[in-house]
């Protein structure tokens, strides 16, 4: 489990492309916390480390994963965000994140406001049905509040924390980027639906 406060960022080493998976290599001072098998998040995406040293550490991705996420078009130099799971006892800053991608938005506008960035975000029916104003959600890993939504969008409000600290301060209209909503809603939606059929 994941809270979606980025930890730090990683810049892409390498992407080995296997058959119709590929591996990831990627290079962070934050792999010195990981050993092989340890799970860790790439851009929201919850992944398990391989061959960790001090400065690096690699992983598969599966071919469920790139049709799912933004994961498929990243190449070398590209920047990462990453996040290690959470601790038993440690605190929950975020939300509760699983680093199970949901499916991908696309960047629609940013605009400045103040020291804020207002990002909006398009999203399929099948995401925004989940998605309500002044609840969670994850781009990209990072845990944020939903500022607006709509029938075709929503938004968010970035910090200057946020825009310097994680990859989000560099989106731009077009790019894609990994959403994972709020798991609450998910359950709630599916026992609403059992107690509705329920005879």
């Amino acid at each position: 489990m994941f809270t979606g406060l980025v930890e730090a960022t990683g810049a892409v080493a390498a992407v080995e492309r296997l058959g119709e998976g590929a591996r990831l290599s990627v290079t962070t001072p934050l792999a010195a916390e990981l050993a092989d098998g340890d799970s860790v998040a790439v851009n929201g995406v919850c992944l398990t480390a391989r061959g960790a040293t001090a400065e690096s550490f690699a992983a598969d991705v599966m071919a469920e994963t790139l049709r799912r996420s933004s994961l498929g078009p990243l190449a070398a130099g590209d920047t990462v965000n990453l996040e290690l799971p959470v601790r038993a006892g440690g605190r929950l800053g975020g939300h509760v994140v699983q680093g199970h991608v949901d499916g991908v938005g696309t960047v629609a506008s940013t605009t400045d406001e103040g020291f804020a960035r207002i990002v909006r975000v398009a999203a399929a029916d099948t995401l925004l049905r989940y998605i309500v104003e002044k609840g969670s959600i994850a781009i990209d890993g990072v845990s944020l509040t939903v500022s607006a939504v709509d029938d075709d969008a929503f938004e968010v409000s970035l910090i200057p924390e946020t825009l310097e600290r994680t990859t989000l301060g560099t989106l731009t209209p077009g790019r894609s980027v990994n959403l994972e909503v709020d798991v609450l809603a998910k359950y709630v939606e599916k026992l609403m639906n059992r107690t509705v059929e329920a005879p």
